[in-house]
């Protein structure tokens, strides 16, 4: 019975979508974000640096997410290296650009859960002592970067995803966001699942929240999976959203822009990414996006797109999305 009133529940929450989203909405402006992985960028090219300079340089981005994964930033225990996000955040911060810094153990890309290898074998409690000094000593080292407008504190939570996370622990979660509150006054950013994800629990720790924004998956089950959503159920989620947890300012996160298919695009035939994710559904998620009511979209998939341009000869993507970030 619970399994039967869950399916109705959704059934009559998409049908109530649909309605509420053929109701006209107009299109607006919307500031363009983009988040960088220098782990992802990295194995597509070899050369992170290069592809993040061009983010700013060639792209035009001045709004850009980045990640203090665990593993880069403590490789050893207590043995910090910070060269590498130093370099992303000063170069950002040359540039004017606004950072939201993402910290904690699940952060954005494969395998989501970044912990050190040395951290395998402890025990949970243990586990979330060292997590806590990591964030503790993040925060401490970027707090004097102006720049910096959010911190993010962990990716989607509350969605079981990802390789050996471990399960959803929200009082551990509050612990680190008291954390970091407890250590600078900017903004808290929390997110959560778009289509799957209730959002409540996780906007309502945050000062600020963002969804991700997913149009085609790949599922184990029943393969390549398109979501059959209308714009209107982001609409109609974001207000049932604000009613439950107040006003806080909302941001599309993660809008994916780029092909999942069943290995890693660095792993995947160059054909089979273009069949999956093309420039037609680009152009077709934009107008999407724009009629969620979203002021502010961070695009997925620009380290893709880089790729494609210098090493593939296809500048289509990297040329559209040019024109979003001169907008």
């Amino acid at each position: 019975m619970p399994k039967t009133k869950l399916f109705v529940c959704a059934f009559l929450l998409l049908g109530i979508a649909v309605l509420y989203g053929a109701r006209p909405f107009p299109v607006h402006s919307i500031a363009y974000g983009i988040t960088f992985s220098d782990v992802f960028a990295e194995r597509l090219t070899g050369d992170w640096q290069k592809v993040y300079v061009a983010f700013f340089d060639d792209l035009g981005v001045r709004n850009i997410r980045l990640s203090a994964y665990w593993d880069r930033v403590e490789p050893s225990k207590d043995a910090y290296d910070f060269s590498d996000l130093d370099w992303q955040v000063s170069e950002a911060e040359k540039r004017g650009a606004r950072i939201i810094l993402a910290v904690g153990l699940k952060l954005p890309r494969w395998p989501e859960c970044h912990a050190p290898a040395w951290a395998d074998g402890l025990l949970p409690e243990e586990r979330e002592r060292e997590l806590l000094k990591y964030i503790r000593a993040v925060i401490e080292r970027y707090r004097v970067f102006s720049g910096i407008t959010h911190w993010q504190v962990e990716n989607e939570p509350f969605l079981s995803f990802g390789d050996q996370c471990p399960k959803t622990d929200a009082k551990f979660l509050d612990r680190e966001i008291a954390l970091v509150r407890a250590l600078d006054a900017r903004p808290i950013l929390t997110t959560d699942s778009g289509e799957l994800g209730r959002w409540i629990p996780a906007a309502r720790r945050g000062d600020a929240f963002g969804t991700t924004m997913y149009f085609q998956i790949q599922n184990n089950i029943v393969g390549q999976f398109v979501y059959p959503l209308h714009p209107g159920f982001f609409r109609l989620k974001r207000r049932i959203t604000d009613l439950f947890s107040g006003l806080r300012p909302k941001m599309v996160i993660e809008f994916q822009m780029e092909p999942w298919n069943k290995k890693q695009i660095y792993e995947t035939d160059t054909d089979l990414q273009l069949h999956t994710f093309n420039v037609v559904p680009f152009d077709e998620r934009i107008a999407f996006v724009e009629r969620t009511g979203f002021d502010v979209v961070y695009l997925w998939g620009g380290e893709w797109w880089y790729w494609l341009k210098e090493e593939k000869g296809n500048p289509e993507f990297w040329e559209r999305a040019q024109k979003l970030f001169a907008q």
